[in-house]
């Protein structure tokens, strides 16, 4: 049994949620998601909220159960808090700077890095090394960043690159003589 799955996901105020069949649908403050479940598992709405459950007793339907309770409860989040994640850039003339619907970036190549920004998500470079990440979609939000981060991901000798901030670095000792 799913501890997880069992718990019902509760509407905040100022959503407005409804179920279609397989596909969950969450509009709130911060825009409107949708999920569409997978085919072992039901979905209804109660008093307490969205109500998750397997349709039958399989070893497949009881490892979605938990998945997709956790989803739906990231759509309610999306829609009424959000999703932020922050990179870091390290090194010397290494910059981000916002430019209408781009995000370029100077990150020691011959040339400038530049990314359109997705529809859904905020880039803001409050600082030249720093990038904020920000939308309704978490998972949306974490391909971004990862994105942006796989342009020079951080190396492990002096640490320079785009990193998530609170992220280690394990770090490696240079030539000896």
């Amino acid at each position: 049994m799913s501890r997880i799955g069992k718990k019902a996901v509760t509407v905040p105020t100022g959503v407005t949620a409804n179920v279609e069949g397989q596909t969950v649908k969450v509009k709130g403050p911060k825009g409107a998601l949708q999920l569409v479940l997978h085919d072992d598992l039901v979905a209804k709405m109660d008093k307490d909220g969205i109500q998750i459950d397997p349709r039958s007793e399989t070893k497949r339907a009881r490892s979605q159960w938990g998945t997709y309770r956790t989803l739906v409860n990231n759509l309610m989040t999306g829609v009424t808090k959000g999703f932020e994640e922050k990179l870091e850039i390290t090194g010397v003339g290494y910059r981000a700077a916002v430019q209408g619907k781009n995000l370029q970036l100077q990150l020691g190549y011959s040339h400038d890095v530049v990314y359109p920004i997705p529809e859904g998500i905020a880039i803001v470079a409050p600082k030249p090394t720093e990038i904020t990440i920000t939308g309704s979609d978490k998972q949306k939000v974490g391909q971004v960043a990862a994105e942006i981060r796989g342009f020079r991901p951080p190396e492990p000798y002096k640490g320079k690159g785009v990193k998530y901030v609170g992220e280690y670095i394990f770090r490696k000792e240079g030539k000896k003589k």
